[in-house]
């Protein structure tokens, strides 16, 4: 969501028992709201990421806070806040869920006394990717959101153990009841209306971006926890910039297995310098040096560039790029090639057994200088928040890309890597 979050003012409901539920993809690990509301310093409610955990604060009458960190931006979490301060236990009137387990380890423990009315859930302006003043906004993404005014479920209301993986998979069609101030809201996109029976649409504050990434089909961003320490990310770490002058680099959050992957990047503008491509994720250590000792890289001056590994050295191809052209990198583990495109054209093919998958795993790469900003589309028909202008053809169905995804390959999505 980054810049953007939701609001709504509900009537006044049960402030004693609700319960939201929501999948979250995280981006940056700081300290940021998933719902909440404001009216004054004395007059607030957060449910939110804190530096001590997933936690719940009410006023200061309630912090309940878990150890778990939840630090993952490549998968997606699915997260429940289980509210019902009519209980007669106290550590059953707040109760914290992620992917279907419920938490019993806590950084603080401060409960709500017993039939104690929540601030949310209260006749005022309410917040999703924000507090309702839009303060500490939400950087990643969201889906299904569930919000049932006057009814307490736990997590398996909306989720489920997949018998076979053992994974916390989405129930796409929970059976729950909503009661006044209840909705369901990012069901199958990016619309705010309400898909419950109570239309408790919700307003947008910003631009809210659609993304083919969702629980059932995770796709590759770039990583700040892989990534130089002067590399800045937004737009779910699909954006990527780096203002010093000094050389930085970022990984990609999936790597390459057995088969053929393609993925994008617009090169915002001609400030500074910038290349993409793969490195052997066995190689990177965290700064553009050690990524040297293996990867493959084309870079806006029109070389091509492969350091850290036998065979041929670099590659000038005579074809620069700048700010608005799209890259196109097309990675082949079964026939050992390495394709790079400028605006659906060919531009270089690198042939060599290292790219086999047998030998060598591989992971997206980019290295930024000076001002050097990228735009990446995995597969999620953006880059960053800016959408493709007209989708080229894919026929693996997986993924929507500016330019024609090249015959037989796919994202790199987990959807990709089981096709």
């Amino acid at each position: 969501m980054a810049s953007t979050y939701l609001t709504r003012t509900p009537s006044a409901g049960n402030r004693k028992t609700f319960t939201w539920s929501a999948w979250v993809k995280r981006s940056a690990i700081s300290y940021q709201n998933l719902t909440g509301c404001f009216h004054s310093s004395s007059n607030y409610c957060n449910f939110q990421f804190a530096s001590d955990g997933l936690r719940v604060y009410d006023n200061g009458n309630v912090n309940v806070a878990t150890n778990a960190k939840a630090m993952d931006v490549n998968g997606w979490y699915h997260f429940v806040f289980r509210i019902d301060t009519t209980q007669s236990t106290a550590s059953n009137r707040v109760r914290i869920y992620i992917n279907g387990v419920q938490q019993t380890s806590f950084a603080s423990s401060t409960y709500p006394s017993q039939n104690f009315d929540f601030y949310y859930n209260a006749n005022n302006l309410h917040g999703i990717g924000a507090r309702s003043d839009g303060d500490s906004k939400f950087d990643g993404s969201m889906s299904h959101i569930h919000f049932c005014d006057g009814y307490s479920y736990d997590a398996s209301s909306f989720g489920s153990t997949d018998a076979t993986t053992g994974e916390w998979k989405i129930n796409t069609d929970p059976s729950v009841s909503y009661g006044t101030n209840g909705y369901w809201i990012l069901k199958d996109g990016n619309t705010v209306t309400d898909s419950s029976p109570n239309s408790n649409n919700w307003t947008v504050n910003g631009t809210l971006t659609k993304t083919e990434d969702c629980p059932s089909n995770v796709f590759a961003t770039m990583n700040p926890l892989s990534a130089g320490s002067d590399v800045s990310f937004a737009n779910g770490n699909t954006y990527v910039e780096n203002t010093v002058s000094t050389w930085n680099s970022s990984l990609g959050t999936i790597g390459v297995g057995n088969g053929k992957y393609y993925w994008e990047a617009m090169r915002i503008s001609s400030a500074g310098e910038c290349n993409l491509g793969v490195t052997l994720s066995s190689a990177y250590g965290g700064n553009h040096s050690q990524v040297d000792a293996g990867r493959i890289v084309y870079s806006n001056n029109g070389y091509v560039y492969r350091e850290g590994l036998s065979g041929q050295g670099n590659t000038n191809t005579g074809t620069s790029f700048t700010g608005g052209d799209i890259i196109g990198v097309a990675i082949d583990t079964e026939n050992g090639t390495l394709k790079f495109y400028k605006n659906g054209t060919l531009v270089n093919t690198t042939t060599d057994n290292s790219f086999l998958y047998t030998n060598n795993e591989y992971i997206p790469q980019c290295g930024l200088y000076g001002g050097g900003r990228l735009r990446f589309n995995f597969g999620n028909g953006y880059f960053a928040d800016n959408a493709v202008s007209s989708a080229g053809t894919n026929a693996s169905n997986n993924g929507i890309f500016e330019y024609d995804v090249p015959t037989g390959y796919t994202a790199l999505s987990t959807r990709g890597l089981n096709l």
